[in-house]
């Protein structure tokens, strides 16, 4: 029986912001500029940074990836969650109905979002030839093992397939952390 490994990707805290924000926050006009391409085709971290306040504390300095997206949505830990004072919902990338809000700020404005902080489910990226050939389809929640530092099993990793993908998982620090592994390193899939 093949084994199935895919790639850990450890997602820092960043933000996805929408144009309009993007205009707010550093002057009409304004493109993100690419500091470096990430794993998934298209997307990057920019050079640019914002600073995003909660009730508790804030965070400079946090990496905006692109492109712009319809909506503008931050991507925090467990632990970064506590520290500002937000109480994010653990969530799929994208559904921020009814999360909680945060101001953010950049060089040129400040934007008070009402809802837009999640704690990104964890998922792995699969491209369809890869899903199709483990026989996974788009939503399904499957196990995987990690032999880090301190070997574990994910429970509820959430499968997203695209043409578009290329095969990644995507698991936070916290969740890096209680592992003892890094982006490069591999897991197993499990179910």
């Amino acid at each position: 029986m093949e084994s199935k490994q895919v790639p850990i990707g450890v997602s820092a805290r960043h933000i996805h912001l929408s144009k309009e924000h993007i205009a707010i926050l550093f002057g009409d006009g304004a493109e993100l500029s690419v500091l470096k391409e990430l794993s998934q085709p298209g997307q990057f971290a920019a050079n640019e940074t914002v600073e995003v306040v909660g009730p508790k504390g804030s965070f400079p300095k946090v990496r905006i990836l692109g492109p712009a997206r319809g909506k503008t949505q931050i991507e925090i830990s467990r632990t970064d969650a506590f520290s500002i004072g937000v109480p994010a919902p653990v969530r799929e990338s994208g559904n921020i109905a009814g999360s909680p809000g945060v101001t953010v700020k950049g060089p040129k404005g400040e934007v008070v979002l009402e809802e837009g902080v999640i704690v990104a489910a964890r998922h792995i990226h699969f491209h369809t030839s890869d899903a199709a050939k483990w026989g996974i389809a788009n939503g399904d929640l499957l196990r995987v093992r990690v032999n880090g530092e301190r070997p574990l099993v994910f429970e509820d990793v959430v499968a997203r397939v695209s043409d578009s993908f290329a095969l990644d998982m995507h698991i936070d620090t916290d969740e890096a952390n209680s592992a003892g592994c890094k982006t490069g390193d591999a897991g197993e899939i499990l179910s």
